[in-house]
């Protein structure tokens, strides 16, 4: 059985979300942006949302907890996939209204979605073509 694919996560089409912010902003009150990197690696895995209450559990726990703003409920990254995260530091910027996290994958695994070899990778996965605007697997 063929395994069926998530266009928007595996497809070689650029669909940019520019409404994301405006989206985010009608929906979830009481969030910033958060950047995520690997402590080892340095590569910036995610940007995503965290509200008080996901901040202050991120921290608390020491784990890399969020808020999902298409689910609008806590999200402990990779919990599902079994790729979670141990939250190493923690930065603000200058205006306090953006976080970095500098997080360590537990068992190594970044991103849910996977390569062809089953390995999962860093969710930055696609580089855009500049002269096609197509996108580019770099980790089949």
């Amino acid at each position: 059985m063929e395994k069926k694919i998530n266009l928007l996560e595996e497809g070689l089409e650029l669909k940019l979300d520019f409404d994301k912010i405006s989206k985010v902003a009608g929906q979830a009150k009481g969030v910033i942006p958060v950047a995520v990197q690997n402590a080892d690696t340095k590569e910036v895995i995610l940007v995503a949302y965290t509200n008080e209450l996901a901040f202050r559990k991120s921290l608390a726990e020491r784990t890399l907890i969020l808020w999902s703003t298409s689910r609008n409920e806590l999200w402990e990254k990779g919990k599902t996939s079994g790729e979670t995260f141990d939250l190493i530091e923690a930065y603000v910027n200058c205006e306090q209204n953006s976080l970095l996290y500098v997080v360590r994958p537990r068992r190594g695994g970044i991103c849910h979605t996977k390569n062809t070899r089953n390995e999962p990778r860093n969710c930055y996965y696609r580089r855009i073509n500049t002269v096609t605007m197509k996108l580019e697997n770099i980790n089949a």
